[in-house]
C-alpha cells in the first residue's frame, strides 16, 4: 500500500512548513487528489490517522478534495472535465486530447498555530 509512502512525504512536508512559519500544530490539512493520481483517498485516510501520532499534525484533521479528469481537446479547444478514465473529446470525439489536471495530488493549504 503506497499510501503510507504518500502519508509519510506529507507529514514530512506538514512539519517543513510548520518550521518555516514558527508553528508548533498542524490543526487542518486540505490536500487535492486527482481522480487519476492513483492514490485511493479512504486508504490514504487510514494511513493518514494510524501515522499522525506523535507528530506535530496529532490532532489535525485531513481534508481530501477530489479533483476530476480535466483534459483539453487539441482539435476544437474544448476544455472538460470527467470522473473516469475517457480520453476522448467530449464535444467532438477527438482522441487528440491534453491533460491539464486530475493526474496529481497537491498539499492545497494548512492551517497552524
Amino acid at each position: 500500500m503506497h499510501e503510507y509512502s504518500v502519508v509519510q512525504a506529507l507529514l514530512n512536508q506538514c512539519e517543513e512548513q510548520a518550521a518555516a512559519n514558527d508553528a508548533t500544530k498542524v490543526m487542518k490539512i486540505i490536500v487535492k487528489i486527482g481522480v487519476m493520481s492513483g492514490v485511493e483517498p479512504h486508504l490514504l485516510q487510514v494511513a493518514f490517522d494510524t501515522f499522525k501520532e506523535g507528530t506535530l499534525c496529532d490532532e489535525g484533521e485531513l481534508i481530501l478534495n477530489s479533483q476530476k479528469l480535466k483534459l483539453e481537446c487539441k482539435e476544437c479547444g474544448n476544455i472538460f472535465e470527467v470522473d473516469e478514465v475517457r480520453y476522448f473529446c467530449m464535444k467532438c470525439e477527438s482522441l487528440r486530447v491534453k491533460v491539464l489536471d486530475g493526474e496529481d495530488m497537491y498539499l492545497m493549504s494548512l492551517e497552524m498555530t
